[in-house]
């Protein structure tokens, strides 16, 4: 069978730990028989990122800019533990994923890969919800300080003309832990355009939530910067049948949880870590959960909304084939090779990309399935655990 030709390349980020394992696999089985696939290929394993320093990871980012489309396996961000477990790293490197975001400067949006075996825990919910993540500042940019003695800290902005404005953010008695964060109006206005297009191109209401009431000047930022862009939006939202609406960020929670779903939640950078986390584990499982990153010029980077499965991992290690849920990593690929064919105007890539998809809900449906899925299954169907080459195999048998 000849195989689909593809005309421009993807950027391949390989990753870490389990998620490469299952990366190498999907490739092998589900993708190379079908596809002439062509990538720009980036090594974004922890140890490599520390031999070019990092380089390579603002390499990528620049490459996805560059070709419009990446696909990204799931990396390592080493902590302090990471630093004992690799003793060769010479440093506590940043996260791939803000460093690509930054560069991009996109919005991440993430939404659940739903099925009918598996109910949602909070029982209103009846669609996907789909969470827009700023993918810019708050802590992920932020400068933190640890002191031990009494005093003062202040927070002072020195402006290009020589004025300088200073503020005293407290006094201390004793020992305290300071945070200094920011935004740009640029960035949150790029975040807001990608969330009002994002919303207008797949016809859903869009949400947006912060705390402007204790935040007056960052926190309301956002809203005025929201409320600004919406002014292009309001007419193509009201011919669509769709609408914005703003609260503050704990009565959106409160509302989230008493809707049917079916919608776009924005959230700020910190609050969309979490909340992405909340939504896809109450729709079963963070690896059954969709991540692309689009930047307001339209570039895609698709991605896994998991991390790199570490216990699985060093069970791999000892020779034991795991029960890992391919699903996210497999409609990363599938995101990216859709993306690619739409833009590139090749139908029959586009159309593997969906067929790869379907392969992989069939599968389901016939109850073959992970562990983590098969223990969340509502009482009444009949599946099966099996470990990740089987499920595999098996999406490939459908194709």
């Amino acid at each position: 069978m000849s195989k689909i030709m593809m005309t421009t390349p993807l950027v391949e980020m390989d990753g870490d730990e389990m998620a490469r394992v299952l990366w190498q696999l999907i490739k092998d089985k589900l993708i190379l028989p079908h596809v002439d696939l062509k990538t720009e290929y980036y090594d974004l394993g922890l140890l490599n990122r520390n031999e070019t320093r990092d380089r390579v990871t603002i390499d990528s980012a620049n490459a996805a800019i560059k070709h419009g489309v990446a696909v990204k396996c799931a990396t390592i961000t080493p902590n302090q533990q990471r630093m004992e477990e690799y003793p060769e790293l010479t440093e506590m490197w940043k996260s791939p994923n803000a460093t690509i975001r930054s560069i991009l400067d996109g919005t991440v949006f993430r939404t659940p890969i739903t099925i009918e075996s598996v109910k949602p825990a909070v029982r209103t919910w009846e669609e996907p919800i789909t969470i827009a993540r700023h993918a810019y500042g708050d802590v992920y940019k932020a400068v933190e300080l640890a002191t031990v003695e009494p005093g003062e800290c202040v927070m002072t902005f020195k402006g290009k003309s020589g004025a300088e404005r200073t503020v005293s953010v407290q006094k201390v008695s004793g020992p305290a832990v300071w945070l200094g964060q920011h935004n740009s109006d640029s960035s949150i206005r790029s975040f807001a355009r990608s969330c009002f297009q994002y919303a207008a191109d797949t016809r859903q209401d869009l949400w947006f939530g912060a705390k402007d009431t204790i935040s007056k000047t960052y926190d309301g930022r956002f809203k005025e910067i929201f409320e600004e862009e919406f002014e292009t939006y309001r007419n193509l939202f009201r011919q669509l049948g769709i609408e914005y609406f703003y609260t503050l960020i704990d009565d959106a929670v409160a509302r989230v949880i008493r809707s049917k779903g079916g919608y776009i939640w924005a959230c700020k950078n910190y609050d969309g870590d979490v909340m992405s986390d909340m939504v896809s584990t109450a729709f079963g499982s963070l690896a059954m959960m969709t991540s692309v990153l689009v930047s307001p010029d339209g570039k895609y980077e698709f991605e896994a909304a998991h991390g790199t499965v570490t216990k699985h991992y060093y069970r791999y290690l000892k020779g034991e084939k795991t029960s890992t849920n391919p699903i996210a990593t497999i409609f990363a690929w599938s995101g990216a090779l859709g993306k690619r064919g739409e833009l590139d105007c090749l139908p029959v890539l586009s159309d593997f990309a969906a067929k790869l998809e379907s392969a992989c809900f069939d599968t389901l449906r016939s109850g073959m399935m992970t562990a983590d899925l098969a223990a969340l299954t509502t009482p009444g169907y009949e599946v099966r655990a099996v470990d990740s080459w089987e499920f595999i195999e098996a999406v490939a048998a459908r194709i």
